[in-house]
């Protein structure tokens, strides 16, 4: 499959059943695009999240991979898909690691940015206009990431499963999403996007919120063994932060069985 075209689902209507790209979703974060590197910007929520979510990624997977904190490209060996990569800001980091990276996105707005930052700081990242399940059984990755992506796709068991089977044995999946909380509600629905308008108003739907439970069930469905969750919790005057509290964001590893 020639994975330079554009995703098959992306302006296509409601798809299929094995489709996970949402055309609408798609279209509200193309017309954004180019502030994907603002700070100050549409995306200036995910700059402040990046630091804590790029250090929880770096040393679950340097624990996982049994690799050296120390070395300055920890990674180097190893490959990353980047699911949902938009402008890369998170592609981009892994690269610098040492990862062998290749991103996706439905948007091809945010590939054309990304494409660009990504040339201008000289890193080589492998930039693809697709859907998860365009990438098929032949791909394989060591570590794969689904950050902030699944709440805006069809199908998110498709999309989970598809995702899952992407891990190589002996690899690892990390994915971040919203749980589906009254508090979730409150605060990622009506507090930043009505309240404080840290992000404009219809980015998040509260019903496709997903519970850890469900991100796991989804998972294990591909093969995966979830290992640890871990909350995201923002405190005023800090930011944000690592916590035991799931009821809002959350990050899960999930490791594929290595083959007997």
């Amino acid at each position: 499959m020639n994975l330079d075209k554009s995703p098959r689902s992306a302006g296509a209507g409601p798809g299929t059943d094995t489709d996970t790209v949402d055309a609408d979703e798609v279209e509200r974060f193309a017309r954004a695009a180019a502030a994907w590197w603002d700070p100050e910007g549409a995306f200036g929520p995910l700059h402040r999240l990046n630091p804590v979510r790029i250090g929880f990624i770096r040393d679950r997977l340097l624990r996982h991979f049994g690799r050296d904190p120390q070395a300055l490209s920890p990674f180097s060996g190893l490959s990353l898909l980047d699911i949902g990569c938009g402008g890369g800001l998170v592609a981009e980091p892994m690269a610098r690691l040492g990862f062998a990276v290749t991103a996706i996105d439905a948007d091809a707005n945010a590939l054309e940015v990304a494409r660009a930052h990504a040339a201008a700081t000289g890193l080589a990242i492998d930039y693809r206009a697709a859907a998860v399940e365009d990438l098929g059984t032949g791909a394989g990755f060591d570590a794969v990431l689904a950050l902030e992506v699944v709440e805006h796709v069809r199908a998110p068991q498709v999309f989970l499963g598809a995702a899952a089977r992407l891990v190589r044995p002996g690899g690892a999946l990390i994915a971040a999403t919203i749980n589906r909380t009254a508090r979730s509600f409150l605060l990622a629905i009506i507090g930043a996007e009505h309240v404080l308008r840290w992000v404009p108003r219809g980015t998040h739907r509260w019903e496709k919120f997903l519970r850890p439970a469900e991100l796991a069930a989804g998972l294990r469905a591909g093969g995966l063994v979830p290992h640890a969750v871990c909350g995201l919790v923002y405190v005023p005057g800090r930011g944000w932060v690592l916590a035991s509290d799931l009821s809002t964001n959350f990050l899960l590893i999930a490791i594929k069985p290595k083959q007997k």
